[in-house]
């Protein structure tokens, strides 16, 4: 009796794995259509936009970024910034907000950079901006939060992504706002 009740509707059954088959037939055939991307070729560089540090003059870069050997691999996928809790967050270039808001307990303050397919983080940040709002380079986004730092002393986390992948976000630094040494003085020629 119990093996007739499982034979009852073996069309069923047989229809399911044939709708699965297809499923992955399909979804393989997709996935080959797809041109595969030009082997050798590096990813688009990452433009030197930002007009000022997201904290700071120059602070002191507490853990650079080191990149994961795969999408879900450890890493650091950003650079924290040594900086008093409390202290205002800039954005590094013009753009407009693409979230303001709490992740996992943190505040966080994205910003889609104008004229890119970049967008940079800041973390724990109180926002003072909401979604949608342009921002000009060197305006404040928010605060240093108290608490919600992964960092030993308070920081903020900078982050930069294009689409889903992390980047260095200290490549969005111009030269000359990234090495800046002192200030020399040169001679004065007299003609």
């Amino acid at each position: 009796m119990r093996t007739r009740r499982h034979l009852r509707h073996p069309h069923t059954a047989l229809a399911l794995v044939v709708a699965l088959f297809l499923t992955l037939l399909t979804c393989a055939a997709e996935a080959a259509d797809a041109p595969p991307p030009p082997p050798g070729v590096p990813p688009p560089p990452v433009p030197a936009v930002a007009r000022t540090w997201p904290v700071g003059s120059h602070p002191l870069v507490l853990r650079g970024w080191e990149p994961p050997a795969t999408l879900y691999a450890r890493g650091h996928r950003g650079v924290d910034l040594a900086t008093p809790a409390g202290a205002p967050v800039r954005a590094v270039a013009a753009g407009r907000v693409s979230f303001a808001g709490r992740v996992a307990g943190r505040g966080v303050v994205s910003v889609e950079l104008t004229g890119t397919d970049l967008r940079t983080t800041y973390e724990p940040v109180t926002a003072s901006v909401k979604k949608g709002d342009e921002v000009a380079a060197g305006e404040v986004v928010g605060t240093v939060e108290i608490t919600g730092s992964h960092c030993a002393t308070s920081c903020v986390h900078w982050g930069l992504l294009r689409g889903e992948v992390y980047l260095d976000p200290l490549g969005l630094l111009p030269p000359w706002l990234l090495n800046r040494g002192p200030s020399r003085l040169l001679p004065v020629l007299s003609f």
